[in-house]
């Protein structure tokens, strides 16, 4: 079983502002994923999602649904990225299948896999 223990997640406002403006950003249907090389984040991971989602509890589960479809994948990317995931309007109503196919086809895309 995979596990996504907090050490690897991105929790200062200065990492995830880093990855936000110097990485590459790739659109999928249920969210952006933006992808920065850095050895200092390298293998950590961020998850966002903004007022306009909705209120907390809808918001809380956008961010749930990214984070178990990264915990699902993280064994199959390369090391030394650092990954934000900030969730879109189009979450709110997902299935987490879908969130998660869409995560594989968004990160082949972005070529983050190994």
């Amino acid at each position: 079983m995979l596990t996504l223990p907090r050490s690897r997640m991105l929790k200062r406002r200065e990492d995830f502002q880093r990855v936000y403006h110097l990485g590459r950003s790739y659109a999928g249907r249920y969210f952006v994923l933006y992808v920065l090389e850095d050895d200092s984040l390298g293998g950590k991971v961020g998850f966002a999602a903004g007022k306009k989602l909705g209120c907390a509890v809808v918001r809380n589960r956008v961010k749930r649904l990214l984070r178990e479809s990264y915990r699902k994948n993280q064994e199959f990317l390369r090391p030394g990225l650092a990954i934000l995931l900030v969730g879109r309007k189009a979450a709110v109503n997902a299935v987490e299948s879908d969130v998660e196919r869409n995560f594989v086809r968004t990160a082949q895309r972005a070529g983050i896999f190994s």
